[in-house]
């Protein structure tokens, strides 16, 4: 019987690639020599997958999806690699490979660890060579992010976009004396003016624009009209007064570079900022983020209510007699889902409106520029059947004064969205928990995203399976609900869930579930009977 044999290689940086031979041809020409060793055995080479620059930590890597798209479709029988860091880092990720390997009969050598997959001995060995991978990729992240803090506890400039009066030469900021000018000059004039949208109309008047500069790929950046955003950052940025800020730990240090304006004069700048802020209309500028909206299925519109008790004020959306929305709980994910949106794929969308969104730095955002932006960003939302149906804009020129020039969205996440004619729809499936007080969810009353569901999923099972552990280990099971603190319904309730059929539950904690716990609940208890059978046995021993 003839054995196809893939060789998979990875390396995790450029480093080194440049050389005649590098470490993926070595990877390689080992791994070949190995199959030729087991040739007795039916081993033939098939092909050499390979992915360069790439970490191990991520899924995302082409060649390793085209061997696994390959091995579905029979054309690869076993994958060697050199160590099983090779194909990764992340004992999540390998778990799920090896399931997958699994499915379509593949198996799985490294040719320097030598261990056998079929016995449980050989599993530990394998789960502890990738935990100790894994660990050293999370060491290697600590050692870079120590060094960065350190770094900026010193003072030192650690990268980014060059700001508007400084140069970047040899890895520091060198003042440019024109645009440092320029600086001083917007300082002083928003005293003057006490409005940021004055002093950036006054600066497109004036020529002041944002800092042009070269990427290290010699590509040039910057140089546009100083955007409202864009303002506010350069009139809050401490690092014209010669510090460097640890966004991190909310820390600041005295840089290296020279200040550009006095201390006396960015403080009269905050003050002025601040006391602008405060004066503004609550009328004009209501708290929530969705304010005129949020409608619900029906077309009726949710407006704000609050309430007050206890010495606190909540704040809901209402749309209809009895049914409230907890507005910050809404408003969280709202957030979130615009953050994801803005770091999803946008190679689909017209190619200046994809420019203009990935060019919104929404995640140093302050509430209000958030609730300013969403406002431009999202036209409508609809609330039905536990969704949120955004409808999002295509008009980029609404969206310019929330661009940063001298930010680029790296990020290409995958999301699921429709791109129509004049909008982009987003569908997102909620929760809604009304009332809802209990050992798995305490203080998660309201609106519950998909994730946030899925963790009070875990917490619900893990609180299972601690009652099942304490009723199977003492028969009194009175005693044991007096001790877990809870009613004799509850505690019937997880005890069914505790039971649940393992394959219902393996679908369950998937991650990919949309069922809410209460329903989860309800059919662990509709399952089967066990909760009868559960009091049955209950009074027969006592």
């Amino acid at each position: 019987m003839t054995i196809k044999c893939a060789i998979y290689t990875r390396k995790s940086t450029e480093h080194g690639l440049e050389q005649e031979f590098n470490s993926l041809q070595n990877q390689e020409e080992s791994c070949k020599a190995y199959i030729a060793s087991q040739s007795f055995n039916g081993w033939q080479y098939y092909k050499t997958y390979s992915d360069a620059a790439i970490s191990g930590g991520t899924m995302e890597r082409p060649a390793l999806k085209q061997m696994l798209d390959d091995m579905a479709h029979g054309l690869v029988n076993t994958v060697v690699v050199y160590k099983v860091d090779r194909l990764s880092r992340s004992i999540l990720d390998f778990h799920n490979m090896m399931k997958y390997f699994e499915k379509y009969g593949a198996n799985f050598v490294s040719i320097t660890q030598s261990f056998d997959t079929s016995t449980s001995m050989g599993k530990l060995t394998l789960n502890m060579l990738l935990s100790f991978a894994q660990f050293e990729r999370e060491v290697s992240s600590e050692r870079v992010r120590d060094k960065i803090r350190a770094s900026k506890a010193k003072g030192l400039w650690m990268g980014g976009a060059p700001r508007l009066g400084y140069d970047l030469i040899n890895k520091k900021l060198v003042v440019n004396p024109t645009e440092a000018e320029q600086v001083r000059h917007l300082f002083e004039k928003y005293l003057e003016l006490q409005s940021v949208n004055d002093l950036t109309e006054y600066a497109r008047q004036n020529g002041i624009y944002g800092k042009r500069w070269k990427t290290n790929k010699r590509k040039i950046r910057g140089g546009n009209p100083i955007a409202k955003m864009s303002m506010h950052r350069i009139l809050r940025d401490k690092v014209y007064i010669g510090q460097i800020e640890n966004k991190k730990e909310g820390t600041f240090a005295k840089g290296e570079h020279e200040p550009i304006i006095s201390t006396e004069l960015f403080n009269r700048v905050q003050i002025a900022l601040a006391n602008n802020a405060n004066n503004k209309s609550p009328s004009t500028h209501a708290p929530n983020i969705l304010t005129g909206k949020l409608f619900n299925h029906n077309g009726t519109k949710f407006i704000n209510q609050r309430t007050s008790g206890k010495g606190k004020k909540t704040t809901y959306y209402y749309a209809t007699k009895g049914f409230y929305l907890t507005a910050a709980r809404v408003d969280e994910i709202v957030i979130k889902t615009i953050t994801n949106f803005l770091n999803s794929d946008m190679s689909n969308l017209p190619i200046n409106l994809a420019t203009i969104l990935k060019r919104i730095d929404v995640t140093n955002m302050n509430f209000a520029d958030k609730r300013n932006l969403i406002q431009s960003l999202v036209e409508k939302l609809v609330y039905s059947q536990e969704q949120l149906i955004y409808t999002i804009t295509t008009n980029g020129t609404k969206l310019q004064q929330f661009v940063s020039e001298n930010y680029m969205n790296p990020n290409t996440d995958k999301m699921e969205y429709i791109i129509g004619d004049n909008s982009i729809t987003i569908t997102e499936k909620v929760f809604l928990r009304k009332y809802v007080n209990t050992v798995y969810d305490r203080g998660k009353n309201g609106v519950l995203n998909v994730i946030d569901n899925n963790h009070l999923i875990l917490k619900a099972f893990a609180t299972a399976w601690k009652y099942r552990e304490l009723y199977e280990q003492d028969d009194n099971v009175d005693k044991v609900i007096r001790a877990v603190r809870t009613s004799s319904r509850l505690f019937y309730k997880y005890l069914a869930l505790a039971y649940l059929n393992p394959q219902i539950v393996n679908k369950l904690l998937s991650g990919k579930s949309k069922i809410s716990v209460r329903d989860i609940l309800d059919k662990a208890s509709n399952e089967h009977d066990l909760i009868k059978q559960i009091k049955i046995f209950s009074a027969q021993v006592l």
